[in-house]
């Protein structure tokens, strides 16, 4: 994993953790993959989930997904222009 990826996961992970401080790190692993619906082993828990299922956890309900919203247009038409590379 590079170390930007390290750094944002521990960023994450730190106000999840604060908020579940009797866990251990194995538990709160196994309460983030619950929460994520993985149902794989605990072995196969991607940083990818992780790290997003814990991007969304500090995202409010109506909020979009973080990444989408980066490429949300509001404007059909600059959409559209957007699209076509016209703008």
């Amino acid at each position: 994993m590079q170390s930007h990826r390290v750094n944002e996961l521990l960023e994450l992970l730190k106000p999840y953790w604060l908020k579940n401080k009797e866990l251990s790190l194995m538990e709160l692993l196994a309460q983030l993959s619950k929460e994520s619906g993985f149902d794989k082993p605990l072995e196969q828990l991607s940083d990818e989930v992780i790290i997003y299922h814990l991007k969304m956890d500090q995202t409010a309900k109506g909020e979009m997904i973080p990444g989408i919203a980066k490429d949300c247009e509001n404007d059909f038409q600059a959409a559209l222009l957007k699209a076509r590379g016209l703008t």
